[in-house]
């Protein structure tokens, strides 16, 4: 988007990824999706935002059996509230613009097809395709679009961290 001309403003909780972020166009901002003054400071830092892609998460590796509660809240909580909380705070603006388009990260791993150990992530990721399509409905009428995209595997830091800790990479 940058490419093209587009300000893109990224934002993430580790600012050492941050700082890998250079080019024109790009400017960066530490932001925690887990509380809203954080994501509220973000986007008032960022000004009028056009386009979002909601993309924070984590990802659960296990069962039903193998999750606790603590790891099920923090996947909620980034993964589920934070795009909420996002939303809450961009939305606001796009209405007065009549104008903005919301682009949702899900996974296939979610409502799209089961994957063998990754329970609570599939479910936080079938969570978002449901509040991407309710934020879809209530807001077309407004010029809003809201979309979820749902790719399989991804290559990423943390696929990387998380095949290093298994050996497999």
């Amino acid at each position: 988007l940058a490419a093209a001309g587009a300000r893109v403003v990224a934002t993430d909780i580790d600012e050492a990824n941050l700082a890998s972020l250079t080019g024109p166009g790009i400017e960066t901002c530490r932001m925690d999706v887990r509380d809203a003054t954080s994501v509220a400071a973000g986007v008032a830092r960022a000004g009028d935002v056009d386009i979002l892609f909601n993309c924070a998460g984590c990802v659960h590796h296990g069962t039903v059996l193998d999750c606790t509660d603590a790891q099920l809240d923090l996947a909620y909580d980034l993964n589920v509230k934070g795009m909420v909380r996002t939303l809450r705070a961009v939305l606001p603006g796009m209405l007065a613009r009549r104008d903005g388009c919301i682009i949702n990260m899900s996974s296939v791993a979610s409502s799209v097809k089961g994957v063998p150990v990754r329970c609570v992530y599939a479910t936080t990721k079938a969570a978002v395709i449901g509040l991407t399509k309710s934020v879809a409905a209530d807001y077309v009428s407004h010029g809003i679009r809201c979309n979820a995209i749902c790719p399989g595997t991804v290559e990423t830091p943390s696929l990387e961290g998380r095949l290093r800790a298994q050996g497999d990479y």
